[in-house]
């Protein structure tokens, strides 16, 4: 069964996610604690060693988050839980943990289980809450880092160093400043949705620039960009028009 302790400040909260995994995952959950605080939640894990902790992020005195920071080690998964949907969702992605919004449901509950139970541990998990920590404390998006999954576990990569993203079929190829090229199993989609959309432009269905190295824009047979490294890109025709949005909103 697996080991899991249940953090909320909300009373009915524990309840209904305790009566929710006993009724529908029977056998499966093991529910050694339900905490009403980081305090409480510490002491619980320190005592119980869970395998998953399911964690409210808006708590009183403390908020989810602050748990990584007192914790000297994270040997466990956590699936986060809110109310509010832009409440560091961000960083908890870019993070590649996992959360469910409130008030939660089966369908959402049951892929969060099915994705804890599919998870290949290939990267340190005080790692990726060392990541998130960092993420939610860094005040600008461009300096965050995003862990990216490779073949052997994660790269960690900081959003600014990014200089574009190229497709290629089902892998993506990411150029970052000073020539190093990392390719991802992932599509270039995939990598999109995990840039910040203020930063990253899609110019082309096979590339992703950082506005932030865009030196200029020519019109020759066809559309190109300049980047800060004298790299030039095609534009499509249909990105033609969000490219030229992008640089006005710039201005």
């Amino acid at each position: 069964m697996i080991k899991t302790i249940l953090v909320d400040d909300e009373y009915n909260s524990r309840e209904f996610l305790d009566k929710m995994l006993t009724t529908y995952f029977p056998n499966k959950f093991s529910i050694l604690a339900k905490c009403e605080s980081v305090d409480d939640a510490i002491k619980a894990i320190e005592q119980h060693q869970p395998d998953l902790v399911f964690l409210d992020i808006q708590m009183p005195d403390k908020n989810g988050f602050q748990l990584f920071k007192e914790l000297k080690k994270v040997n466990f998964e956590v699936i986060f839980t809110t109310a509010h949907s832009e409440f560091g969702i961000d960083a908890i992605k870019q993070g590649t943990l996992d959360y469910l919004l409130k008030p939660i449901n089966f369908p959402d509950l049951s892929e969060a289980i099915k994705k804890y139970e599919n998870k290949l541990h290939k990267a340190s998990l005080f790692d990726k809450f060392a990541l998130l920590v960092e993420n939610l404390e860094s005040g600008e998006s461009d300096y965050r880092k995003i862990a990216f999954p490779t073949e052997n576990g994660f790269e960690l990569i900081k959003v600014n160093s990014i200089l574009y993203c190229e497709a290629d079929s089902n892998y993506c190829k990411i150029v970052l400043l000073g020539g190093k090229k990392i390719i991802l199993s992932k599509t270039l989609k995939y990598v999109e949705e995990m840039l910040p959309s203020n930063v990253f432009q899609r110019i082309h269905k096979s590339y992703l620039v950082n506005m932030n190295y865009v030196n200029r824009v020519h019109k020759t047979n066809e559309l190109m960009v300049e980047l800060a490294t004298g790299e030039t890109l095609p534009v499509s025709i249909r990105q033609k028009e969000n490219l030229i949005n992008a640089i006005l909103k710039e201005k």
